[in-house]
């Protein structure tokens, strides 16, 4: 059943503490997803109540939410020269109407305009027209937070399952994790109990959980989905499943790409896709390359988020700074994989710019040189070029029906000389002839017009054997003999 809810509507607060308390609800802040709409705490400035859609799923959200006051992740706000940041939106108190049915939550408030969605720290373009930083170390510290978040989710038996970037935020200045919506999260309850997630999202679901419905993904696919993100953080917003497919016929889906395990940055080639061109893997360290194998590549097992902050945290305290930009930093000896691929793609763009500027021609000419006067001059000329070709190829074409129509007076001569060889080493030569005969019209006809008409060009080379039959008979006398074999 929806509810409609009026500001001032006074509900119990239930904490995991066993306190309870009243509070007033204020104004609308956001009208949220698909679970339940944001409103103000009068006189708690700091807290917001989440208010459900729909409540008539309200004991099920009570046992959940319980579950997560019971057991919520050690992830305390981080204060940064003096301000505080809310990570992650977890449920304080559940709360009740005045009939006793579970409506909502509430949880910390997070500042969304000091933060932005993780997808738009992917792409250059997106992060200059947003004014965010393009340090790139601030990438790696983004993807050191996320995992940090996943691996404390996942210390407490909990899953986030739709972990992708558009459900998280950072904050603009500090690269710091921002979460909400986590009463979608996969719950773990007591004595062994779950209460699982209700959604997941294409191009991060793993090989493994095609054929699963999203209530029974757990820790391998925030692993997954976790190596994805940082992945992309790493590699400018690529995909570790995209790339460029080795045939233009086969385009599949990225998660298409994925339940195949089409990863194309690995330690071996694949063969349905090859690398982006402008990825940045080849400069990412070994042991980075060796945990990104073991989340992508069929049979390994996946890094856990533990074991990412400990790589990323390892990274960021080894990072190398760019002497060609300050924004820069790199991983190994083999140098800036940033710059190197800033210029090979302003390497393509001038030559794409320098093509665009030649001028176009046409038979040597430039195309903007030529007036319509000039165009009706050429096709003139190529018509009368196309006549006398045509003449040539129709007097050659007779002259061919000639030579062989006269040929056994051509060879008449040497008759003695040619059946002193014998029928075999004719029959031989003939074949011989024949199939130079053939050869020499498909040769032709690749450059007079005339000859591709397989008709004619059939005609042509029949008249010629039938030509050579009949000198072959003739020669030998074969006539009478012929016909004495039907006796």
């Amino acid at each position: 059943m929806e509810k409609e809810i009026d500001t001032l509507t006074t509900y119990n607060a239930l904490y995991g503490n066993g306190r309870v308390e009243s509070i007033h609800l204020g104004r609308l802040i956001n009208r949220g997803g698909a679970a339940g709409r944001i409103f103000e705490v009068i006189g708690q400035e700091k807290v917001v109540a989440k208010i459900f859609h729909n409540l008539s799923n309200s004991n099920n959200n009570r046992q959940k939410l319980e579950a997560m006051l019971v057991n919520a992740p050690n992830f305390p706000p981080t204060v940064k020269d003096g301000i505080e940041y809310v990570q992650i939106a977890w449920p304080t108190a559940l709360l009740e109407d005045e009939k006793g049915f579970c409506v909502g939550y509430l949880m910390p408030l997070i500042n969304m305009d000091k933060a932005v969605s993780l997808d738009h720290l992917m792409q250059k373009s997106i992060r200059q027209k947003l004014g965010l930083s393009e340090k790139y170390s601030y990438r790696i510290f983004a993807a050191y937070n996320i995992a940090s978040m996943v691996a404390a989710l996942h210390q407490c038996g909990h899953y986030i399952v739709d972990l992708k970037p558009s459900n998280i935020s950072v904050y603009r200045d500090t690269m710091i994790v921002a979460m909400v919506d986590c009463d979608g999260f996969s719950i773990q309850g007591e004595h062994g109990s779950r209460y699982p997630a209700e959604f997941v999202s294409e191009e991060y679901i793993y090989p493994e959980g095609m054929d699963l419905n999203c209530s029974e993904m757990g820790e391998e696919q925030d692993k997954f989905a976790l190596a994805v993100i940082i992945f992309k953080l790493l590699n400018n917003g690529i995909h570790p499943f995209s790339g460029v497919p080795r045939k233009d016929t086969d385009m599949l889906t990225i998660q298409q790409r994925i339940e195949d395990y089409h990863y194309a940055y690995g330690s071996w080639l694949d063969k349905y896709q090859a690398p982006h061109p402008y990825s940045l893997h080849s400069y990412f360290d070994k042991k980075t390359l060796d945990m990104f194998d073991r989340a992508f590549v069929c049979g390994q097992e996946r890094p856990t988020a533990k074991e990412w902050v400990e790589h990323l945290w390892s990274l960021l305290h080894n990072l190398k700074q760019c002497k060609q930009n300050p924004d820069h930093v790199y991983f190994t000896n083999k140098g800036c994989g940033l710059c190197a691929a800033e210029e090979k793609l302003t390497y393509q763009l001038n030559k794409i710019r320098k093509e665009s500027e030649e001028p176009q021609k046409v038979r040597g000419m430039e195309l903007s040189a030529i007036s319509s006067e000039e165009v009706a001059k050429q096709k003139a000329e190529q018509v009368e070029e196309n006549k006398k070709i045509l003449y040539w190829a129709v007097a050659g074409i007779v002259a061919y029906l000639i030579f062989f129509a006269g040929l056994y007076y051509l060879l008449a001569p040497f008759h003695a000389a040619i059946t002193s060889r014998g029928i075999g080493i004719q029959v031989i030569i003939l074949l011989a002839v024949m199939t130079g005969i053939y050869h020499g019209l498909k040769y032709t006809a690749q450059h007079i017009q005339l000859l591709r008409y397989r008709s004619l060009f059939n005609m042509l080379f029949f008249y010629a054997i039938f030509c050579l039959l009949i000198i072959f008979v003739s020669l030998n006398h074969l006539s009478a003999d012929i016909f004495s074999l039907t006796e």
